[in-house]
């Protein structure tokens, strides 16, 4: 029983509409990218409270969420991009703080809070096979390989390698 004052929880639904569901766009995403939209659609804070363009859902959470691996929720994430059902309007990012920050996605379906109130922009509708929206992908933090370096320590001359041997070597490879 909830304490006096308190409000118990209330029920966190969505929807999806079937007009958007028998779009082409939707019927090419793979079965993971329409598993993952409800969950994105959930983070959206209702028309009172729009948060659409700042709807934040990492891969990691979407992963566990879904129970899935994170390469299939990333495939996910960009075959969304790719169809227009989502736009990244922020990279992710480590804070100040050094908390780290998941992007921020805009949802096509639902409008934004500073443009026009009654419509997103659907960008779905304009999909057509082979014409695929633009996808941004998560950066490499270390795109070149362990420190930056394409070439073990010994070969970028940077660092003495010591050989040690014992006397007994010494003597045998004279």
């Amino acid at each position: 029983m909830p304490k006096p004052g308190k409000e118990t929880r209330k029920e966190h639904w969505t929807k999806l509409i079937r007009n958007m569901m028998e779009e082409p766009a939707w019927r090419a995403l793979s079965p993971t990218a329409q598993a993952l939209y409800p969950w994105l659609r959930l983070e959206w804070h209702g028309p009172d409270h729009n948060n659409n363009g700042k709807i934040r859902l990492s891969v990691r959470q979407a992963a566990d969420r879904m129970g899935v691996g994170l390469d299939t929720v990333a495939r996910a994430f960009h075959d969304l991009q790719a169809k227009g059902f989502i736009v990244m309007t922020e990279m992710a990012r480590l804070g100040c703080s050094g908390a780290a920050k998941s992007p921020a996605y805009e949802l096509t379906e639902i409008a934004l809070p500073h443009g026009p109130k009654r419509d997103g922009r659907k960008l779905y509708k304009e999909w057509g096979e082979g014409k695929d929206f633009p996808v941004l992908k998560a950066r490499a933090n270390n795109p070149k390989g362990i420190n930056g370096k394409t070439k073990s320590l010994h070969q970028n001359h940077d660092g003495g390698v010591i050989e040690i041997m014992t006397f007994q070597e010494r003597a045998s490879s004279k």
